[in-house]
């Protein structure tokens, strides 16, 4: 099949790229605005492939998404690209309501007028998958899962801007029968992970000696997905997936985010050690909590487990040796990004 990425210059974007070119042999458009958390140093290694175009252009550009739509005749629309940091979100809410309500209706706008004008075989077979978040579904308490029949309740302008789009997708597929798919991951970590996201700020702070900020006590419980995982999810969706259907993918990982900076400091301490002999832990340092922080999501991902057979591959423990291991073999690819965005936790309002 054609498949046309939105994004693939990000992290999950980049990684679904990566994995369609490697593992499968549909051909790959990636659609990136290549925005401070795009680079396509994250594709690098398939860019040459035959089955690999890269076009630069804005989702929230009509002209270009449909040119760009016209000339590739896409068979699949993976919607991935987004503004996605909260911290961000809480101090530049605008770019959020932009790029990822504005951008999702310019997308679904494009993808409806090519798929209107295609045979009938091709219309059929046409899907809309949009990729979004567990965090529209707002904050659990200590029991509980999320499942695709929870009720939306997002707490941030980020998830807020998220269950738009997500509305929107299912608006289209209700009035206007675009074959469309939603799926709502947990906290994505893994390879090529931009240094702003907890995880990788971690690493890098780390070995630069600097305090490492957690938010509050540290007590908030995320599902940590492996992001090679994800994209495999993303791939059995858009392939096998019930058109209208959404799908939770979660790693069944839940772990407080004080759990996982010291585990990332445990495994420094193992592949790295400080000059000094002191442990990564004693840099750990309590700042003031951001505002609205949810306490607890989790993952309820029983429905693409029965319906399409996707389990997670990786477990907490081998995917964060995965990627610290990453983070140290490749500091050529992030110590240009530290340097250029001064790597730091936001959102205190």
């Amino acid at each position: 099949m054609r498949i046309f990425v939105t994004g693939g210059a990000g992290f999950i974007g980049s990684a679904l790229v990566r994995h369609l070119i490697e593992h499968s042999e549909h051909e790959v458009l990636n659609f990136d605005k290549l925005t401070y958390a795009g680079t396509l140093s994250t594709v690098e290694r398939v860019a040459s492939s035959n089955r690999y175009c890269f076009v630069q252009g804005d989702i929230c550009d009509a002209d270009a998404v449909r040119t760009a739509i016209a000339e590739f005749r896409p068979d699949v629309i993976t919607h991935l690209a987004a503004e996605s940091h909260v911290d961000r979100s809480i101090d530049g809410p605008g770019a959020f309501v932009q790029t990822n309500v504005v951008g999702t209706y310019t997308m679904l706008a494009e993808a409806r007028a090519y798929w209107l004008a295609l045979d009938d075989a091709a219309k059929a077979a046409f899907r809309f998958h949009h990729i979004s978040t567990d965090e529209v579904y707002g904050s659990l308490g200590e029991d509980g899962l999320f499942t695709e029949d929870t009720h939306y309740d997002p707490r941030s302008p980020y998830s807020a801007s998220k269950a738009g789009s997500d509305h929107l997708v299912s608006a289209w597929g209700h009035t206007y029968g675009l074959p469309v798919l939603i799926t709502n991951c947990s906290n994505n970590y893994g390879p090529y992970h931009f240094p702003e996201k907890l995880i990788p700020l971690m690493i890098v702070k780390a070995l630069a000696g600097e305090p490492l900020p957690v938010y509050g006590a540290g007590d908030q419980v995320r599902d940590w997905l492996f992001v090679e995982d994800h994209v495999r999810a993303l791939q059995a969706v858009f392939e096998r997936g019930q058109v209208g259907r959404t799908y939770n993918v979660g790693g069944h990982n839940e772990k407080q985010n004080i759990e996982v900076v010291r585990t990332v400091c445990a495994i420094l301490d193992r592949l790295r050690p400080r000059a000094d002999g002191a442990l990564y832990a004693t840099q750990i340092t309590s700042v003031a909590d951001r505002p609205g922080h949810d306490k607890r999501y989790a993952i309820d991902a029983t429905r693409i487990g029965d319906e399409l057979g996707w389990h997670p591959q990786e477990t907490f423990e081998s995917g964060i040796e995965k990627t610290v291991r990453w983070y140290l073999d490749n500091e050529s690819w992030w110590r240009p990004l530290v340097a250029a965005k001064a790597a730091e936790r936001r959102g205190i309002a």
